[in-house]
C-alpha cells in the first residue's frame, strides 16, 4: 500500500489543494477573459468570495493539519490527508460545480467572478499546509516517556 509518515500529509495536503486552487483560479481567469462580466461585479465578486471561503478554508487547514500531525510518526495511507467528511464535501463540491458548468446552469459572470475568489483560497489553505508543515512538520520522540511531541 501507497504508506507514508503522518507529518509527509502534510505535503501531500498541500500540493493537492495547492493544485485544486490553480485549477479553479485558470477557470474563473478563463471566464473573466471572456469579457461579458461587469467590472464592478469583479471587483466586488472576487474579494467576497475569497474572503469567505479563505475564512473557512483557515479553520479547516488548522483542524486538518492537527489530526495529521496526531498520526505521529506511524506510516498512514497516503489519503488519509482528508477525513471522509472532506472526502464528501470536495465530491459533492466537484460534481456540482462540474455539473453546473456543464449543463450551463450558471452564467459565465458568475463563473468569473465565483472561481477566481475560490481558486485564490485554495491555492493559499495549499500553502497554509506547507507553512504548518515547514513550522511544526517535525516530530521528536520523547527519551523518558517514548511519546511523539512536536518539535
Amino acid at each position: 500500500m501507497l504508506r507514508v509518515q503522518g507529518k509527509y500529509l502534510l505535503t501531500i495536503a498541500s500540493a493537492v489543494w495547492f493544485l485544486a486552487g490553480l485549477n479553479i483560479l485558470r477557470l474563473g481567469v478563463s471566464a473573466c477573459l471572456e469579457g461579458s462580466t461587469p467590472t464592478w461585479v469583479m471587483a466586488a465578486g472576487i474579494p467576497l468570495i475569497f474572503l469567505v471561503f479563505h475564512l473557512m478554508f483557515s479553520k479547516l487547514v488548522g483542524k486538518h493539519s492537527d489530526r495529521i500531525r496526531g498520526y505521529g510518526e506511524e506510516r498512514t495511507h497516503v489519503l488519509r490527508f482528508f477525513d471522509v467528511k472532506g472526502y464528501v464535501i470536495m465530491a459533492v463540491m466537484m460534481g456540482g460545480g462540474i455539473s453546473m458548468r456543464a449543463f450551463g446552469l450558471v452564467p459565465t459572470w458568475f463563473v468569473a467572478f465565483f472561481y477566481t475568489g475560490l481558486g485564490i483560497a485554495l491555492a493559499l489553505a495549499g500553502i497554509g499546509f506547507m507553512i504548518h508543515f515547514a513550522k511544526r512538520g517535525g516530530y521528536v520522540v520523547c527519551p523518558v516517556t517514548k511519546k511523539t511531541r512536536l518539535a
